[in-house]
């Protein structure tokens, strides 16, 4: 292991590559602790400190997880990489519904640039709308969900003219954030987008385990330091294994050259959908607990009863109906979101036009049935462990008292290990290009 990663500083293309991608992921991290305009950084900072010591579960918890705990500190990277992420899961599934945006999908790169130019600009747009419901909420002081009576006071000036230059600024630095992904693209290591993600949830790791150690002692700690080993290692598995369905290609003659006659695969991954389907459940049980910020009572007033039930019951993740509703979103968005990345006809059709077909089966329907039937036995199995995985942090919530950004669990773990992994996997190629041995033995 040495030995490779002595490789790695000794290849001067890849440890450019490398130290480039250390920069741009330290200049992100560094405007995370940037305060906005008009930001009361010391009183933001006591509330945070007050609203980690109670452990309350405010609205933006997390999202302020994918910002590296940016959000909830009113800086100029407080919204993170989530706009961006919204805008892409929004452009890929818009290739359901309008074809001129399927048909860009099926055009190469050209089509995927322009696909790309509509998610940045996509990206803008959500960024204005997000860092406006941010500051409406950092007015109310409801930011930490903190009572109407001890509502925490975060803005130095609430004129109108502030908050537009606190609107730019955050969008502004979305913008900014998206540049740095490409950059790291272009000319670093790994997906930027992903890595910038990785390095927002990671950040929160250390303070997160601190926190289980102050509260619940070294006891706890190690246990809950075990127990995170152990579903990082049935992550690693269960990411890495896929069911292989084997495919023959037909030998053709074309003048005096034999083309096909090889044999390949296609690879149905346990886990085909990611993280999507934890991030669209998350959000879709987000929406109750907005509807009861806007819906408070006045003072004196009772509040409503469904606002009392869905508070007692829909809002913190330690309730049993939250898991089991939290558990049955993420199965139904894993299925959801398969049959729109996969799709077996599309499969079949091009297996088909290019003389391939699965030993067995016959070309054409059948293989889209066939193809059908192991994608949907397989997706019971993978839609299953995410759920249980994303249940993880309520189940600490529940038992530990801890916070729902339990680092070992949930979106995080998936992102953590996916990144991790595909990152080790294009150094050990660039290794390997070069040295005829990668780091992976």
């Amino acid at each position: 292991m040495f030995s490779a990663i002595g490789r790695i500083f000794r290849t001067p293309d890849l440890r450019r590559k490398i130290v480039f991608t250390l920069a741009i992921v330290s200049l992100f991290r560094l405007g995370s602790f940037i305060p906005a305009p008009f930001v009361d950084f010391n009183n933001v900072q006591a509330c945070l400190v007050a609203n980690q010591a109670q452990g309350t579960s405010g609205l933006y918890d997390m999202i302020n997880l994918f910002s590296g705990g940016a959000l909830l500190q009113l800086s100029i990277f407080a919204l993170g990489i989530m706009p961006y992420i919204t805008a892409s899961i929004i452009t890929q599934l818009l290739r359901v519904v309008i074809p001129h945006f399927e048909s860009l999908h099926k055009e190469g790169q050209a089509g995927q640039a322009k696909l790309t130019q509509y998610t940045r600009y996509l990206t803008i747009a959500l960024a204005v709308l997000q860092s406006t419901t941010l500051i409406t909420v950092a007015r109310s002081g409801q930011l930490f969900g903190a009572s109407a009576n001890q509502a925490c006071q975060n803005l130095v000036s609430q004129e109108w003219w502030a908050i537009l230059i606190m609107i730019l600024t955050m969008t502004a630095g979305t913008g900014l954030i998206m540049w740095f992904g490409e950059l790291i693209t272009e000319r670093g290591i790994g997906n930027g987008m992903s890595l910038l993600i990785f390095t927002s949830i990671s950040a929160t790791f250390p303070g997160a385990m601190w926190m289980i150690k102050e509260s619940k002692g070294w006891e706890v700690f190690f246990l809950v330091l075990g127990v995170g080993l152990i579903v990082i290692a049935a992550v690693v598995f269960v990411e890495q294994s896929q069911r292989r369905i084997p495919v023959q290609y037909a030998k053709r003659v074309v003048g005096r050259r034999t083309y096909g006659g090889s044999s390949t695969y296609i690879p149905i991954k346990v886990n085909m959908a990611g993280v999507i389907p934890v991030i669209f459940a998350s959000a879709i049980l987000y929406l109750p607990m907005l509807l009861t910020q806007f819906n408070q009572p006045k003072i004196g007033e009772d509040p409503q009863p469904w606002v009392v039930w869905v508070q007692n019951n829909l809002v913190t993740g330690d309730q049993p109906l939250y898991m089991l509703v939290f558990f049955l979103l993420t199965i139904g968005f894993t299925f959801f979101y398969v049959q729109i990345t996969f799709n077996p006809e599309e499969v079949s059709d091009n297996m088909k036009q290019y003389g391939g077909f699965v030993p067995g089966i016959r070309a054409g329907r059948p293989t889209a049935e066939y193809l059908n039937y192991v994608l949907t036995r397989i997706t019971s199995a993978g839609s299953l462990y995410l759920g249980l995985i994303a249940l993880i942090p309520l189940i600490a919530l529940a038992f530990f008292g801890a916070n729902q950004n339990f680092p070992f669990g949930g979106a995080s773990i998936l992102i953590i290990v996916g990144v991790g992994l595909e990152t080790v996997k294009q150094i050990d190629a660039q290794l390997q290009q070069r040295h005829y041995e990668g780091l992976l033995k």
